[in-house]
């Protein structure tokens, strides 16, 4: 799922305390429901509560938040437009979603190589590192890839 605010499958727990440190009513997250496999939870924080809604998609591709019975369901496109929609008031979460509590993502740090760069007679730059391995490491739902440097004389 490609949404800032998605969070993967982090626990419920985990979850109330990002959401707690925040602190801010209407402050949100999207993760992976624990109990239902395929469905999704919107988080929302309002006075010290966490409260989670499961998102789910219809056979047809739509998305849908589970509601009480007797609420009329609502069937949106994207999961941005189920968001989008319950950003309005009054819309029958405990209040309308303010701001989205987005994951921390890595950020690549350019490739460095301790020696630098020679010239051949041909003019073109080759570099006395030499790439070994991509070793893809999980942190808990982001991934990268960790290059190991060898170098070579």
């Amino acid at each position: 799922m490609d949404h800032p605010a998605y969070h993967g499958p982090i626990s419920k727990q985990r979850c109330e305390e990002l959401l707690g440190k925040k602190g801010r009513d209407g402050t949100y997250l999207i993760r992976e429901s624990e109990t239902i496999q395929g469905a999704l939870c919107l988080c929302v924080y309002k006075q010290k509560v966490v409260y989670t809604y499961r998102i789910f998609q219809t056979h047809t591709g739509y998305f849908t938040l589970q509601v009480s019975s007797g609420v009329e369901e609502k069937f949106f496109k994207t999961v941005k437009e189920l968001i989008d929609h319950y950003k309005q008031k009054n819309q029958g979460l405990a209040t309308h979603l303010g701001c989205s509590l987005k994951r921390k993502t890595l950020q690549p740090q350019p490739l460095q190589c301790a020696e630098p760069l020679v010239c051949d007679e041909e003019n073109e730059y080759e570099s006395e590192c030499r790439l070994l391995q991509y070793k893809t490491l999980a942190i808990t739902s982001v991934h990268y890839n960790e290059i190991l440097l060898d170098n070579y004389n």
